[in-house]
């Protein structure tokens, strides 16, 4: 089986704060989780996607956007809450309609993504950095009402607080947390509405 070659374009950080770096999140999410589950954090181009291995490539890959921290703390998200069988499709099985949705499958977007948005939430909480949610639907019908939706994402994230988020999730919080030097464990004063 031959080995991957990881997608690669421009050198960028969070927030352009240097502390927060993709490679920073690469070299951590290895270390965690590579051994355990042959999955690897990918700096890629431009649409993100989880590619499990395959005959070309002998690990599962999850691959972000351009080097963007919050677009592999997103991915990391999904990846968290997928579960192993998930983990064995193409982005997960799920469908995806790219920005320029019509109403109905935005709330249908946003509606799937309430659960890995206060996952992400979560992580960046644990690595210092701002979240805001992402509703990816710039060229779609209408607006979406962003306060309404990230009121969503933080209920769900009082439900994780409360009963536990997913293991890896946790695991990962975790890892973050102690190499940023941030607070934990996480508790709802860290979220700010």
């Amino acid at each position: 089986m031959s080995m991957c070659k990881p997608l690669s374009i421009c050198d960028e950080t969070a927030d352009n704060i240097p502390e927060l770096h993709y490679r920073d999140l690469i070299t951590l999410f290895d270390t965690t989780f590579y051994a355990l589950y042959n999955t690897r954090l990918i700096k890629g181009t431009d649409e993100p996607i989880y590619i499990p291995s395959s005959e070309y490539c002998n690990y599962n890959q999850i691959v972000f956007a351009h080097g963007y921290f919050a677009s592999a703390l997103h991915e990391i998200s999904h990846w968290c809450l997928a579960g192993s069988s998930r983990r064995l499709l193409e982005d997960y099985g799920y469908w995806y309609i790219p920005d320029g949705r019509d109403h109905q499958q935005q709330a249908q977007f946003e509606s799937v993504e309430i659960k890995p948005q206060a996952i992400e939430w979560a992580l960046c909480v644990a690595s210092g950095k701002h979240f805001d949610v992402s509703t990816d639907n710039l060229l779609g019908e209408g607006e979406t009402d962003r306060v309404a939706f990230k009121a969503l994402v933080y209920k769900q994230v009082l439900t994780y607080l409360a009963n536990g988020f997913p293991k890896d999730a946790e695991t990962f919080m975790t890892v973050l947390a102690k190499h940023y030097q941030t607070a934990w464990p996480l508790a709802i004063k860290h979220f700010q509405l």
